[in-house]
């Protein structure tokens, strides 16, 4: 029997045994009465993803089998589905274990299903982080796992930390897994990164650290898989999103809007619809009326920056920014930027 008097009986006919098995029936119980409580959803996340682990999912907090895993084959074509967007972390999943590994931590790469399809750890934690079922091919979401960080940062799309004994199944609660969502170049939800470490001496201080760490590694996901998607278009931060690292517009040759991220989509009201038909920039970036000067200074950096790299060549400058020479001549004029050499 699944729910909250299934999981009455299976806790009252428990042996009182010592240990890990009154831990498990502490845990089991603390749940249950979250569950019980119906105002507890609304003051508290972390009950509300307890609540449908419970409820939406039937899931047992006293469970002990280990995570589902996916065959060899059905991992091959996880990947294969996420394969650009996993391309575009390769550098960043480096980068981020660098900063977190000597501590005992390994770090996550999972499909938008709470699959890890790559992965980052010491070869002396392999073992118990293979045992924990932190490995490429366990299901981690929050169906399966009831509340874990993988799994409920993918449910409520937010960056989050799910520590020891706030996970759903009692045999987690040796966990810590800070997570964050990242999103595809159409702002659709498309895979997490995760940092796990099983320490019992991980302090709260230092979570926020690898919270920081992980959330700017996976912006830098993002930002690196946009560029991916629109290889020949320029790519503009958006000025007006109290600069956003991830407010991004891709822009092509004739002034027209083909691409937005989530965090501009957002700011600026971009639809998928409006995408699919001609989008000026100017219709966007005009909204800036009130703030014209943040606007020019971004153009006027996005200029200098392409003259330096072209050594004052107008006509290469204005190559590699996909626009004319005399656009960027008129551009040039209207901000009063002089080149050593035009040409």
């Amino acid at each position: 029997m699944s729910g909250p008097v299934g999981l009455r009986m299976r806790i009252a006919s428990a042996s009182p045994t010592p240990s890990r098995a009154a831990g498990t029936e502490s845990h089991a119980g603390r749940i249950l009465a979250v569950a019980g409580d119906s105002s507890a959803s609304a003051r508290s996340a972390l009950a509300a993803s307890w609540v449908r682990s419970l409820n939406r999912y039937g899931l047992d907090p006293m469970d002990q089998r280990p995570p589902l895993t996916l065959t060899d084959c059905e991992l091959r074509e996880a990947r294969e589905r996420v394969e650009p967007l996993l391309r575009a972390a390769q550098a960043n999943l480096d980068l981020l274990f660098h900063a977190v590994g000597g501590t005992g931590c390994c770090v996550l790469f999972t499909d938008r299903n709470g699959v890890p399809v790559d992965r980052r750890g010491a070869e002396g934690d392999n073992e118990t982080f293979h045992r924990w079922g932190l490995w490429p091919g366990a299901v981690w979401s929050e169906q399966h796992e009831g509340t874990n960080g993988i799994g409920t940062c993918l449910a409520e799309e937010r960056p989050l930390t799910i520590h020891r004994d706030e996970h759903f199944h009692s045999r987690n609660i040796g966990l810590s897994c800070t997570v964050a969502p990242i999103f595809d170049h159409e702002g659709k939800l498309a895979a997490a990164l995760d940092v796990s470490s099983c320490r019992s001496d991980l302090t709260g201080a230092f979570v926020g650290l690898i919270a920081t760490a992980v959330a700017d590694a996976a912006r830098r996901i993002e930002a690196q898989n946009f560029k991916q998607a629109f290889p020949d278009a320029r790519i503009i931060l958006a000025p007006d999103t109290d600069r956003c690292t991830t407010a991004l517009l891709a822009v092509d040759a004739d002034d027209l809007i083909i691409g937005a991220t989530r965090a501009a989509r957002a700011a600026y009201g971009i639809t998928s619809g409006r995408l699919a038909k001609p989008l000026p920039a100017s219709t966007i970036l005009d909204r800036l009326a009130d703030r014209p000067e943040d606007f020019e200074q971004a153009e006027r950096g996005l200029l200098q920056r392409s003259l330096a790299r072209a050594q004052g060549n107008v006509s290469a400058a204005a190559k590699a920014l996909h626009i004319s020479r005399a656009t960027l001549h008129r551009k040039m004029n209207r901000l009063g930027l002089h080149p050593n050499r035009r040409t």
